[in-house]
C-alpha cells in the first residue's frame, strides 16, 4: 500500500513538473493521457468543453474527423518520440506538435498559423499570404482574409477567382480582383481526398494589398509547405523558406542557383536572364541537385517579379525525385524491352541463315570422307556455324525467348556435378568454395541453362580477380514474409532458394552497376568479352521466374544474389531427352552417315525461306521421303484441295507472311485429322505455345537444326 502511494506521489510530481513547463507557453498546450483525456492545460488553451475534457471534444469544430486525425498523429509520436504536422482546417492552417512524455502521456501544442501571422502587429493582417483551400471539384472550402480582400467577395468556386484554369503550381495566373484583374504566381500544396491549398506568392504588388514588394513579404512564406527561392537576375539566391532549405541544403551568403542545381544543358544564368527579360513566361525546367545532394530532382518554375533595381525571380521548386525515379525505371524497362525485341528478331533471321549454312554443309559432308582435302574446311564451317548458333542462343536467352526444358532439381546436385568444370574454369590462382543449406528445397528450372548462369557468374568473378582470391557459391532457403523491393524489381512474398556468388575482386563502380545486365555492355577490354554473359544470365533467371541482383563495392568485391521460387513437388527422375526438343549439340566431328533404315512417306514442306526449304527438301529426299514443297500457307492449302493427294506429315515454319503455321495447319486438319505435324521456327517454342494444345500429334523443332535432327524428328513422328 505504501509502495502504491509512493508511485502515485511520483506521478503527481511528474505531472506537476510538466504542467509548470507548459503553463507559461503562449501557444495553446495540453497534457493528455493515451486515450486523449486532458490531464491539464495552460491558460492560452482557454476553457474546456462541458462534460469530459478531451482533445476530440476540443477539436470537434476544427477538424472534420478529429478522432482519426489525432489518433494518427499520436501514433507517430508514440513511435518516433515527437512529431510535428501542419494541417489545413476550416479555420486555416494549424501546426500540431506532439511529444511523448512519461507514463505514456503526451504534450500537445496547437499553433494556428494564419492567426499567428495576423496578430503579429496592426498592419500585418494586410500582409498575410493570400490562401484558399479547394476541393477536388474546384469548390472553395476556405479562404483567408487576405484572399477575400483581394477578390472583394466570398466566391464559391475557383472559376469565380481565376480566369485561366486549371491551376499549375509555379505558374503565373490571372485573378479576378476587386479592383480588376491582377496576376500572381501560384503555389499549390496537394492534400488528402483531392484537396488543394492554393497560395499566392509575394512579389507582385497587386496580390498583396498594401504590402510592399521585396524581402519584407518573404517573412510570410517561411512556414509555407512549398519550397520557394527568391533569385537575383544575376543568379544569387536572395531569400528562401524552410522547405527550400530542407530540399537543397543550407544556403550561405553569395550562394548561386547554379551552385545548387544543374542539368539544364546550358548555363543557368542564361535561363534566368531570359525569364527576367520577359523572353520566357513562367518557364519550367527539370534540374538535378549538385554537390553533396545529387540524389534529388526538382521541377523549377521561374517567374519574374519586381521592377527596376528590385527586378528578381521567384523560383517555385517541386520535388520530382520519386517521379524521376519511376521515369528512369520506365525508360530502362522500355529500353530493355526494345533490345529484347531486337535480339529476338535478329536471332530469328540468323537462325534461318544458320539453318541454311549448316544444313548445306551437312549435305556436302555426306559426299566427303575424312581423307578428302576439303573435309577439314567443311568441319570448320560446321563448327563455326555452331558457335554462331550458340551466340544467337545467348541473344534469345536475354530476350527470354530461348527454349527451356524445365525440371524439378536439387541445386546441391546440380552444383556438385558442375564443380569439376568450375574448378577448371577458375584456374590455380582462384579458390572455389561451395556452401550449401543441408535442407535446401527443390526448384523447377532448366538444368542446362541454370548451369550456364552459374558458369557465367563464376567466370566473371574469376576475371575480377587477376591476382587470385576466393569465390564462394552459397545456397540457402529463404522465406520472405513481405514483398522485397530492390532496384527496379519487386520480389513477392513466399519461399525461395537463394544462391549467392561472392568474389573478392575489383568491384563495380556505382555508375556502371545499373548497366551490367544490358547486352553487349562490358567493362573488359576489346576482344576479352562479348558483354552477353550477364545479360544471358539475366534472361535465363527471369524466364525461370526468378530474380537476380548485384551488389558491389570498389576494391572489396561483388555479390550476385539469385532468388528462385521453391517448387513444392518432389523431385522425379528426369525424363529421357528426345532429339525433337533438344537444342543443337556442338560436336567436333558430327555424324553425317546415312542411317541403316530409310524413311518412307509423303512430307508437305512449307517454308518461306528458300535456302532453308532447299536444304530440308534435299535432306528428307535423301532419307527416302517423298517431299512436296510450298513457299506459303496459302500455297499449301491450295495443294491440299486435291482430295486425291496423300500426305503423311506436315513440316511447316511457324512464322510466315500471310497465315502462320498453326493457323493453316488447324484449317488443314479439319479434312485431314490424322496427319502428323512438325513445327520449325527460329523463335522459341512459346511463340505458338497457346496453340500447341489445339493441334494434336504435333512436335516442335527449333532452328538451326541439322540434317539428322530433321530426319529423325520426322521419322519419330511417323513411327
Amino acid at each position: 500500500m505504501a509502495q502504491a502511494w509512493v508511485v502515485g506521489g511520483r506521478r503527481k510530481m511528474v505531472s506537476g513538473a510538466l504542467m509548470d513547463l507548459i503553463q507559461n507557453d503562449a501557444v495553446p498546450s495540453y497534457l493528455c493521457d493515451p486515450t486523449g483525456l486532458v490531464i491539464g492545460h495552460n491558460a492560452a488553451s482557454g476553457p474546456g468543453p462541458e462534460g469530459e475534457d478531451t482533445l476530440t471534444a476540443r477539436f470537434a469544430d476544427v477538424f472534420a474527423n478529429p478522432t482519426a486525425v489525432l489518433f494518427r498523429i499520436q501514433s507517430r509520436a508514440d513511435a518516433e518520440g515527437a512529431v510535428q504536422e501542419v494541417i489545413s482546417t476550416r479555420r486555416g492552417r494549424v501546426r500540431l506538435s506532439v511529444t511523448s512524455v512519461t507514463d505514456g502521456n503526451f504534450i500537445w501544442r496547437v499553433e494556428h498559423l494564419d492567426e499567428a501571422k495576423a496578430g503579429q502587429d496592426k498592419g500585418q493582417e494586410g500582409q498575410a499570404l493570400p490562401m484558399l483551400t479547394a476541393g477536388p471539384s474546384g469548390t472553395i472550402l476556405y479562404m483567408n482574409d487576405s484572399f477575400r480582400r483581394l477578390v472583394g467577395k466570398r466566391p464559391r468556386a475557383l472559376s469565380q477567382v481565376f480566369s485561366d484554369l486549371p491551376l499549375v503550381s509555379g505558374r503565373m495566373h490571372r485573378i479576378q480582383g476587386a479592383a480588376g484583374e491582377v496576376s500572381a504566381t501560384v503555389a499549390i500544396v496537394s492534400g488528402s481526398g483531392g484537396r488543394q491549398e492554393v497560395f499566392l506568392i509575394p512579389g507582385n504588388d497587386n496580390t498583396t494589398g498594401d504590402a510592399p514588394s521585396g524581402l519584407a513579404t518573404w517573412d510570410a512564406i517561411e512556414d509555407l509547405p512549398v519550397p520557394l527561392l527568391k533569385v537575383a537576375r544575376t543568379g544569387e539566391v536572395l531569400a528562401s523558406n524552410r522547405e527550400a532549405r530542407s530540399l537543397v541544403g543550407q544556403l550561405g551568403e553569395g550562394t548561386r542557383l547554379s551552385d545548387l542545381l544543374e542539368g539544364l544543358g546550358r548555363p543557368i544564368i542564361d535561363w534566368l536572364q531570359e525569364v527576367a527579360n520577359g523572353q520566357r513566361d513562367g518557364d519550367s525546367q527539370f534540374l538535378r541537385g549538385r554537390g553533396e545532394k545529387q540524389d534529388f530532382f526538382v521541377q523549377v518554375s521561374l517567374n519574374a517579379a519586381g521592377e527596376g533595381d528590385d527586378r528578381h525571380l521567384v523560383a517555385v521548386l517541386n520535388d520530382m525525385t520519386e517521379f524521376k525515379s519511376l521515369e528512369a525505371q520506365f525508360v530502362q524497362s522500355q529500353k530493355m524491352q526494345a533490345i529484347g525485341q531486337l535480339a529476338g528478331g535478329v536471332a530469328h533471321d540468323f537462325n534461318n541463315l544458320l539453318t541454311a549454312i549448316s544444313g548445306h554443309c551437312d549435305l556436302l559432308l555426306l559426299r566427303h570422307d575424312q581423307g578428302d582435302q576439303d573435309y577439314s574446311d567443311l568441319i570448320q564451317i560446321h563448327q563455326n556455324a555452331n558457335r554462331a548458333a550458340s551466340l544467337v542462343g545467348q541473344l534469345l536467352a536475354f530476350s527470354r525467348k530461348q527454349n527451356l526444358r524445365p525440371e524439378v532439381i536439387d541445386l546441391r546436385d546440380t552444383l556438385a556435378d558442375l564443380t569439376h568444370l568450375l574448378n577448371r574454369l577458375v584456374g590455380e590462382k582462384v579458390k572455389l568454395l561451395l556452401n550449401h543449406d543441408p535442407d535446401l528445397m527443390p526448384i523447377r528450372a532448366d538444368k542446362r541453362q541454370l548451369e550456364q548462369v552459374i558458369m557465367n557468374l563464376v567466370v566473371n568473378a574469376r576475371d575480377a580477380m587477376p591476382s587470385g582470391g576466393e569465390i564462394r557459391v552459397e545456397t540457402e532457403n529463404l522465406t520472405l514474409t513481405e514483398p522485397l523491393n530492390r532496384d527496379r524489381a519487386k520480389v513477392p512474398a513466399g519461399e525461395y532458394v537463394m544462391v549467392r556468388v561472392i568474389d573478392e575482386g575489383m568491384g563495380i563502380r556505382p555508375e556502371k552497376i545499373t548497366k551490367i545486365f544490358e547486352p553487349f555492355y562490358t567493362t573488359k577490354r576489346t576482344g576479352e568479352g562479348t558483354g552477353l554473359g550477364l545479360s544471358t544470365a539475366y534472361g535465363i533467371v527471369k524466364q525461370t521466374g526468378g530474380f537476380i541482383f548485384a551488389d558491389s563495392e570498389v576494391g572489396t568485391g561483388s555479390v550476385f544474389t539469385l532468388y528462385f521460387p521453391v517448387h513444392d513437388q518432389t523431385i522425379a527422375d528426369p525424363a529421357p531427352e528426345t532429339p525433337v526438343f533438344a537444342h543443337r549439340t556442338v560436336a567436333a566431328t558430327p555424324d553425317h552417315s546415312l542411317p541403316d533404315t530409310m524413311g518412307g512417306g509423303v512430307v508437305l514442306l512449307v517454308e518461306d525461306e528458300a535456302p532453308v526449304r532447299a536444304f530440308a527438301s534435299r535432306a528428307l529426299r535423301l532419307r527416302g521421303y517423298t517431299v512436296l514443297e510450298a513457299d506459303s500457307a496459302e500455297t499449301a492449302l491450295e495443294m491440299l484441295e486435291d482430295e486425291g493427294l496423300h500426305v503423311d506429315i506436315f513440316v511447316t515454319d511457324v512464322i510466315m507472311p500471310g497465315k502462320d503455321g498453326p493457323t493453316w495447319v488447324r484449317e488443314a486438319l479439319q479434312s485431314r485429322p490424322d496427319t502428323r505435324v512438325v513445327f520449325v521456327s527460329g523463335y522459341a517454342e512459346d511463340a505458338f505455345g497457346e496453340n500447341e494444345e489445339a493441334i494434336p500429334n504435333s512436335v516442335f523443332l527449333p532452328k538451326p537444326f541439322s540434317l539428322n535432327e530433321l530426319t529423325s524428328t520426322v521419322r519419330g513422328q511417323l513411327h
